[in-house]
């Protein structure tokens, strides 16, 4: 079961989840990264650019997943190194900073709250992350254009890049994609037919938005939408 919450963090959401079924394992692209906590480890999940499938044993997870281009900032590491990956927090931080901080998660009666507070602490004693980030979410999440969107930054197309993969792990094109599905999901959750979702969502027709959705989702929207 999964659950979530806002977080205390500006943007960030808190969850967990025990995972019950097969399609439980299917973790979509959402341009977020995350600090997680699983059978007493921890670890951070890189910016997916297609569906990750868990592996391994279910158990519980926590996690903090952070608004779109934060974590670089908190986590002292570039987005494009943790693209598609699932790496152990101590391959980022100081080995024994790690124990402890795994130590007090693991002791904790709520490790999704220890996350939280972790987070918190890191992001006091950080620099904010550019506020520019933010814009470039805002203008990509509403379905204007990259190139429209660098103009109205005041940033070259290459700048626009570079910032890019540095803060979600790749360029603005496949953040676009990605917030693009976010977009079509969340209509067609809401009951909105995929015909009308794709033309709201911004694709050509419906055989874009499926196309588009077997690319980074690895299913078929009916599929996926649990629709027959």
């Amino acid at each position: 079961m999964y659950t979530e919450r806002a977080s205390r963090l500006s943007g960030a959401v808190v969850w967990t989840n025990v995972p019950s079924g097969p399609d439980a394992a299917r973790i979509l692209p959402d341009g977020c990264m995350d600090l997680l906590w699983h059978e007493g480890r921890l670890l951070v999940a890189g910016p997916d650019t297609r569906a990750h499938l868990a592996e391994g044993p279910s158990g519980r997870w926590a996690g903090v997943r952070f608004y779109p281009g934060t974590a670089p900032a908190l986590l002292g590491v570039p987005a494009h190194e943790l693209r598609d990956r699932r790496v152990e927090l101590a391959d980022l931080w100081p080995a024994a900073r790690v124990r402890q901080l795994t130590a007090r998660v693991n002791a904790a009666a709520d490790q999704a709250g220890a996350l939280e507070r972790l987070a918190l602490e890191r992001a006091a004693g950080t620099a904010p992350p550019d506020p520019l980030l933010r814009r470039v979410v805002a203008a990509l999440a509403a379905g204007r254009p990259v190139a429209e969107t660098a103009d109205a930054l005041g940033l070259g197309a290459r700048a626009l890049h570079r910032r890019s993969l540095a803060a979600f792990g790749y360029g603005p094109k496949t953040l676009a994609r990605i917030l693009r599905l976010r977009r079509a999901l969340a209509l067609a959750r809401g009951g909105v037919p995929l015909a009308e979702t794709a033309a709201r969502a911004g694709y050509a027709d419906q055989a874009h938005l499926s196309r588009e959705v077997r690319r980074l989702t690895g299913l078929a929207p009916s599929a996926l939408l649990g629709r027959r």
